[in-house]
């Protein structure tokens, strides 16, 4: 009996943006097919054009269902909604790309429901496009959570030599201290502990992030946040045996991490954990939605209006996405 290759869907994201560009350089790296079997979601005829912006090579396959695919090295398959107009600039915010790109999602997840493909890998897309197409939503996770069912959840990143997942995240400061509370706290940390069990850490160190400077110094700053709704969190994980140390200050924290002290950060809202992530390279991150029912990696990175058509956008957090996403993704007997 030997293992099969999941098979991965690539959503395509905006349109106009990136996504299309880095897919096709993604897929033309020979070890990701040794690892997966990729199907692209989207629009063969904009990597139609993406593919002539490259130069390469490549064959697009449009296909309209998994069983009609050709897993083989020059071979996109790409499932095919047909949904943007042939006149589509790259480089501009539309309502096409943006209801395009939710409807890409949506049909991953759809797949991804019904077992027909074992992970999903996202490129970006743009928040702007995405609520002139009628999805209000603020990005990819919202979006996964609700077409899922799923309550509790939270984005993680991971980069080489740090992991951070997320309290909160697409809220204003204000608020985000206001959503901060024990139990998510334990939640997310919980989260942390298992995706780790799961990758193969027998016991993750987890480091917990406080909210204030110096993480409130003794109530030197602040109003007790740090005792009132980040403590009881870290007890509550204690009490089941979770190695999760804090709150810890933030400013030495994650220099430690990198170092080796720890296997995950829990940051607190968003640009607490985000901004050590992209300090280590933009192209360097990935994230991950933990707690839903399937698996979701992304690139680390938006859509890059500025350079999109110009083939010179970089791939590798793509190929690092897709890479994690096999990791994570259940193995199969055939």
């Amino acid at each position: 009996m030997t293992q099969s290759k999941p098979v991965i869907g690539i959503t395509m994201g905006d349109a106009a943006g990136v996504g299309p560009e880095i897919i096709l350089k993604s897929l033309q790296d020979t070890q990701v097919y040794d690892l997966c079997n990729p199907l692209v979601i989207g629009d063969a005829k904009v990597l139609e054009k993406a593919k002539d912006v490259l130069g390469t090579q490549q064959i697009i396959k449009s296909v309209q269902s998994v069983n009609d695919c050709t897993y083989e090295f020059g071979v996109v398959s790409c499932m095919d909604l047909d949904l943007i107009p042939d006149t589509l600039p790259f480089g501009h915010v539309s309502a096409e790309a943006g209801h395009a790109a939710f409807e890409y999602l949506s049909k991953a997840i759809e797949l991804a429901n019904e077992g027909e493909i074992d992970g999903i890998c996202t490129a970006p897309l743009n928040k702007e496009a995405l609520h002139l197409g009628g999805h209000k939503y603020p990005g990819h996770t919202e979006i996964l959570a609700e077409l899922t069912g799923t309550k509790d959840y939270a984005m993680m990143l991971s980069a080489p030599t740090l992991k951070v997942i997320h309290v909160t995240t697409h809220s204003g400061l204000i608020d985000a201290v206001k959503q901060i509370n024990p139990e998510r706290v334990y939640q997310v940390i919980k989260m942390a502990h298992d995706t780790l069990k799961k990758a193969g850490i027998t016991k993750p160190k987890i480091a917990v992030c406080g909210i204030n400077p110096h993480a409130g110094e003794n109530g030197l700053f602040g109003y007790g946040e740090e005792e009132a709704q980040v403590v009881p969190g870290v007890e509550k994980a204690h009490s089941e045996g979770i190695d999760a140390q804090g709150p810890l200050p933030a400013d030495t924290l994650f220099f430690r991490a990198v170092r080796g002290d720890f296997d995950i950060v829990v940051a607190m809202y968003h640009d607490q954990g985000h901004g050590p992530i992209k300090v280590l390279g933009l192209d360097a991150g990935v994230n991950i939605t933990v707690g839903l029912p399937i698996i979701r990696t992304s690139v680390d990175h938006g859509t890059a209006f500025d350079i999109a058509g110009k083939g010179i956008a970089d791939e590798k957090s793509l190929t690092e996405a897709l890479r994690q996403a096999v990791e994570l993704a259940p193995t199969k007997s055939v």
